[in-house]
């Protein structure tokens, strides 16, 4: 199979990296995510790996949100379904995040309440019911070092490194692995993490917003790598 990368931000630039895999980008390309979907479509490749989102997690654009993480999506898969071509999507373990009580009709409808997480579930759900051929991973990926100076004791769950996470996914992507698969390390908090690769790091607390457990189910992910 042929691939494509969509996006050279962080997980797109180590798939890059990695693989030597062509790619398109708002960067190098010089247009919005619209503007990527005719070069996309024109090009040879039968696998489409997007890494095109906005995770600005926490910003109240709703509209922003929903135009490139959930309508860019449809029309993708879409378009990819004419061309018989495979789309991997990259999603996020927030989805996984506790449900809020009491929940009003002004709440944003999804467990991590806010407009990142409720539109690539959006997304996720667009992919799977519609998508003739997908992989949809589910995943949080850091940069390496780990450079920030403080880091959360108190959230929890699958978080790995950009380079561990890109090899799990590239090895899914050679074997032609369809469905959603939770993409991680080992379970463990923030902190934890940013400990293996910046011993400086100071431990904090995260505020209320953040959601403290996201952690998967990784068995699945662990029997299709062995």
């Amino acid at each position: 199979m042929s691939k494509l990368v969509v996006g050279d931000g962080l997980l797109g630039s180590e798939i890059i990296k990695q693989t030597g895999w062509d790619y398109v980008s708002r960067k190098k390309n010089n247009k919005d995510c619209w503007g990527l979907l005719p070069i996309i479509l024109a090009d040879k490749a039968d696998t489409i790996i997007n890494c095109i989102a906005n995770t600005d997690t926490y910003s109240n654009d709703r509209d922003s949100m929903v135009d490139v993480n959930f309508k860019f999506i449809v029309e993708l898969v879409n378009e990819l379904n004419l061309e018989s071509k495979k789309i991997i999507h990259i999603s996020t373990d927030y989805l996984y995040t506790y449900s809020k009580e009491d929940v009003t009709e002004n709440d944003v409808p999804v467990h991590c309440e806010n407009w990142y997480g409720y539109t690539k579930l959006l997304a996720d759900g667009y992919v799977q019911n519609f998508s003739d051929n997908y992989l949809l991973c589910r995943m949080t990926h850091k940069p390496n070092p780990f450079p920030y100076d403080k880091a959360w004791t108190n959230q929890v769950g699958n978080f790995d490194y950009v380079n561990k996470q890109v090899e799990r996914i590239v090895k899914l992507i050679n074997k032609n692995v369809t469905g959603i698969v939770n993409v991680g390390g080992e379970k463990n908090t923030m902190f934890e993490l940013a400990k293996k690769t910046n011993k400086n790091v100071k431990p904090i607390q995260s505020t209320e917003q953040i959601p403290r457990n996201v952690t998967m189910n990784i068995n699945k992910m662990k029997e299709l790598l062995k």
